[in-house]
C-alpha cells in the first residue's frame, strides 16, 4: 500500500477557506533554518537540499520495504515553513525574515534512515546547505488554521480572517510566528492560484 497524505491526513491537509481549531500531534521532519529574503539563490538552495534528501529517503524506504509490510511507499510531504520577523519594525521587510523550513516525514522514518541517506545524498550533490539539514521532531499543539488562495504578499488578508476567528470563538495566538504550508508548486503555478495553509498555535482563554 502507498501512503498519501492527501488521502489519509485529510483532517490536516483537507483546510478550506474558513477558519477552523485543530490539535496538530508531534510529527516528524527534516529541516533546515535561515534567515533573508525567500526570494533568493539561497533560499532556493536550501529548498533544494531538503527535497533531494526527501526523494532519497522515499526510495530507500521502498527499496528495503518488504512486500508483508502494509505500507511499501509514500507520496513525499509539501514544503513548509515557519516564519518570524527578526526586529519589531512595521511592515515586512524581507531580508529580516527568520525561517526553519521543512519536509514532514512518515511516522515510520527513523534517524538511522535520515543518517544513512543524508551521506548517500552529500555523495552525489554538491550542495552546501545538506549539511545543515537535522532530523527533528516538531509538537504544535493547539493552532488555529486556513487555506490562503493567492499570492504570498496577499497572506495578510487571511491572517486577518484567523485574528478575528480566534477574537470570537475565545483564542489567544501564543506567539508571533507561524507556520506556511506550501500545497502548490509556486513554480508551476499563477499567483493567484497558490494554495497555502497558514497556521498559528493558540491558547484557550478563561
Amino acid at each position: 500500500m502507498k501512503y498519501e497524505w492527501k488521502k489519509q491526513e485529510k483532517e490536516i491537509y483537507g483546510v478550506n477557506t474558513k477558519p477552523c481549531v485543530i490539535d496538530i500531534p508531534a510529527q516528524k521532519y527534516i529541516v533546515i533554518s535561515g534567515s533573508g529574503n525567500p526570494n533568493g539563490e539561497i533560499f532556493s538552495d536550501k529548498v533544494a537540499a531538503l527535497f533531494s534528501m526527501a526523494y532519497k529517503m522515499k526510495t530507500a524506504y521502498k527499496s528495503l520495504a518488504e512486500k508483508s509490510h502494509e505500507i511499501t511507499d509514500y507520496s513525499v510531504y509539501p514544503l513548509e515553513g515557519i516564519w518570524n520577523k527578526a526586529s519589531e519594525k512595521e511592515g515586512l521587510v524581507k531580508e529580516e525574515l527568520q525561517y526553519r523550513i521543512m519536509i514532514r516525514q512518515p511516522d515510520f522514518i527513523t534517524g538511522e534512515m535520515f543518517d544513512n541517506a543524508l551521506e548517500a545524498v552529500k555523495s552525489k550533490k554538491d550542495n552546501p546547505y545538506l549539511a545543515d539539514i537535522s532530523f527533528e521532531t516538531i509538537f504544535d499543539g493547539k493552532c488555529v488554521q486556513v487555506l490562503h488562495k493567492g499570492a504570498f504578499d496577499d497572506e495578510p488578508v487571511s491572517f486577518e480572517v484567523m485574528d478575528k476567528y480566534c477574537l470570537e470563538h475565545g483564542y489567544r495566538r501564543m506567539e508571533k510566528e507561524h507556520r506556511e504550508i506550501y500545497l502548490s508548486n509556486a513554480n508551476r503555478t499563477e499567483k493567484a492560484n497558490l494554495k497555502t495553509i497558514l497556521r498559528y498555535k493558540v491558547t484557550r482563554l478563561c
